[in-house]
């Protein structure tokens, strides 16, 4: 009987030991599971449940029910929540390394986006990491493109049309095309168009996918104006109070997240534009005339980034070498 009293006890204690070693960490991400960069976050916290046995859980709270996505980045930061995830140009106003890659035409592939990404990545750790914010890995979005309510052969023909606009770098690109920025959110694109607000915007296939464009536009130019990323950051005190085995299982999921979530985002890019030729809509690359005169402005908007960002700045557009 007491041998068996101290087999429970000590059964007990080893429960005990592994529940105490066992942790829990929140990360809040704004968008819906349907969406392609929640689906690799889904597999990146399973990858890590799976290589630390348990030591390590991530519960993800989507679509912003747990953290809204401006507030995400600062509720890291606080420990408000330990990891998440945002889009990068979100934090623009805080300094121009983050609105790097939407400024347009400056990478127009994926390949450059990629490279423009390792390019500025030491810039965004160090600048994240001053707030006490580790960057794990970061996925782009599928390129955006032209879409219009009329044919759109050369800039000429943007002018004067009501653009719609998100941040101050397209709000500069409409006023560079000689067209008027009309801010416009995403759920309000379709009665923006059909009442004539905007003619024309810039955004991602899946955007147009997801608002029906079809319904209210004609042609689509998938001119890749720029490639704009999410990133996902973890507060580096809490990262660095896991064990070493359990930092290193995180790493490796980020690093396996990273290589799946780009490809991921061009075959949704594929995806989305085939929906739009399967829907009626008259998609090209946009013509030679159009492209030349967009990557020129897209030159000048560089410049004027490079400008802002200084020296820093034109080391990681040193450091950017598109092949």
């Amino acid at each position: 009987m007491r041998l068996f009293k101290l087999m429970v006890a000590g059964l007990a204690v080893a429960l005990s030991t592994s529940v105490a070693q066992a942790e829990t960490w929140q990360m809040a991400t704004p968008y819906p599971e349907s969406n392609f960069h929640t689906k690799n976050v889904l597999q990146f916290v399973k990858d890590i449940d799976i290589a630390t046995e348990g030591k390590l859980q991530i519960k993800v709270h989507s679509a912003g029910s747990l953290i809204k996505h401006p507030e995400i980045k600062n509720a890291v930061r606080s420990r408000q929540i330990q990891i998440g995830e945002f889009f990068i140009s979100i934090l623009a106003n805080e300094g121009p390394i983050y609105a790097l890659d939407s400024v347009p035409f400056v990478a127009s592939s994926f390949a450059e986006a990629r490279q423009l990404y390792q390019a500025s990545r030491p810039e965004l750790e160090k600048q994240l990491g001053k707030q006490g914010i580790k960057v794990l890995y970061s996925v782009a979005w599928p390129p955006q493109g032209l879409y219009a309510d009329r044919p759109i052969e050369k800039v000429a023909d943007l002018e004067g049309l009501k653009f719609r606009v998100y941040n101050s770098q397209l709000a500069r690109l409409a006023q560079l095309v000689g067209a008027v920025p009309a801010q416009v959110e995403v759920p309000d694109l379709a009665q923006a168009f059909t009442t004539g607000r905007v003619n024309a915007m810039l955004t991602a296939t899946s955007t147009g996918v997801d608002s029906k464009a079809w319904d209210y536009l004609k042609y689509f130019y998938d001119v890749k104006a720029y490639l704009p990323k999410n990133i996902v950051v973890v507060n580096q005190s809490l990262f660095d109070a896991l064990d070493p085995s359990v930092q290193q299982a995180v790493l490796n999921a980020a690093a396996a997240a990273e290589t799946r979530g780009w490809e991921m985002a061009e075959a949704d890019h594929l995806a989305k534009k085939q929906v739009l030729i399967d829907q009626g809509m008259r998609v090209s690359d946009g013509s030679n005339a159009l492209n030349t005169e967009l990557h020129k402005i897209g030159g000048q908007m560089a410049d004027e980034w490079s400008k802002n960002a200084g020296e820093v700045g034109k080391q990681v557009l040193d450091a950017y070498k598109p092949k």
